[in-house]
């Protein structure tokens, strides 16, 4: 029996976030997620979907010819079958990442994909869902997201950041401003005035198209 995975949308569009932010990339967003951050834009991903099987996924990643592949929810590793995606994307020469709540087992995940692990804040209302084993499984490809509500969230991230070694341990720490709830000058302004090794991101997609579906 061939493997399958409920999708929620395959796209083409701009990465928003990340270290490959404004490149053309293929976006493979799995339906479901455990977590339930309060600043979620894409609910629309918690349920229905199509289950597709795996190479109909591939053929129609194949065919917008890209050289970027995210992978991504909801929450893509709470479908067993999402391992098996990321390594066959993998092999087939793309450049692959994963976005992910944290909240979940990494360690079974290709190396070869660069895993974008989202640290939740306490403004997120899912900081008690941080798996923190998977900091160890981390490296220099792989990024640590912390979205930001507030100026007590920006003081947990840098706790963390310092605690962990964040900025040693992988190829890019980001912050990222939640929308509505945190002012980007001011977080940028506090990232300068304490020298953080830290990137600042904004979601391009948000400022695109204002964060439609498809894009």
């Amino acid at each position: 029996m061939q493997e399958t995975l409920r999708i929620t949308e395959i796209f083409f569009s701009l990465q928003g976030e990340t270290r490959t932010s404004g490149l053309p990339t293929v976006f493979v967003r799995l339906t479901g997620c455990p977590l339930r951050c309060q600043y979620c834009d894409t609910a629309y991903a918690f349920s229905g979907g199509e289950s597709m099987l795996l190479d109909r996924i591939l053929e129609r990643v194949a065919s917008y010819k890209p050289r970027y592949v995210c992978v991504t929810g909801g929450e893509p590793l709470a479908q067993p079958n999402c391992v098996a995606l990321l390594r066959q994307l993998c092999d087939r020469g793309y450049d692959v990442s994963l976005e992910t709540s944290g909240a979940l087992d990494i360690s079974e995940t290709d190396r070869r994909v660069s895993r974008v692990v989202d640290l939740k804040t306490p403004g997120s209302a899912e900081v008690g869902r941080n798996r923190y084993e998977n900091i160890a499984q981390l490296t220099l490809n792989d990024q640590v997201k912390f979205v930001i509500c507030s100026r007590e969230d920006y003081d947990w991230s840098v706790s963390k950041l310092i605690e962990y070694r964040l900025d040693e341990r992988v190829g890019e720490v980001l912050f990222s401003p939640s929308h509505g709830q945190v002012d980007a000058r001011a977080l940028a302004e506090w990232i300068v005035a304490d020298n953080l090794p830290v990137r600042l991101q904004l979601q391009l997609h948000k400022l695109l198209w204002n964060d439609a579906p498809g894009h």
